[in-house]
């Protein structure tokens, strides 16, 4: 599997969340993530602890008229191989219930 490309914090060109999504996909990052309380699952129903997992992209999108179109992109490698994209709403639109792990993926130290 191929490197990831240096991180930067939000890359220039995808403005929207399809387009973030098809830039990671072209990168690799083929699978999505859901989180879950005890961390991801991936689309093979998989669980990924938080441990394992390196946001590698960030992408944010802030609603201009509607705060409920506030999103994030991540695109995340876990156990060092299984790259796949998490997008979550923040802000207004946030589910509660997945705020404290989306914090604890964002906030590992690099």
């Amino acid at each position: 599997m191929a490197e990831a490309d240096p991180l930067p914090e939000n890359p220039t060109g995808p403005e929207t969340v399809t387009e973030a999504v098809q830039y990671l996909a072209a990168r690799g990052y083929t699978d999505s993530f859901a989180l879950a309380a005890e961390g991801l699952s991936g689309s093979d129903a998989q669980l990924h602890a938080l441990e394992s997992a390196a946001v590698d992209y960030r992408f944010r999108f802030e609603g201009e008229s509607d705060p409920g179109d506030e999103a994030i992109v991540l695109g995340i490698t876990c156990a060092g191989r299984h790259r796949g994209v998490l997008v979550s709403g923040f802000g207004p639109s946030a589910d509660p219930a997945h705020v404290a792990v989306l914090l604890a993926l964002v906030r590992q130290p690099d």
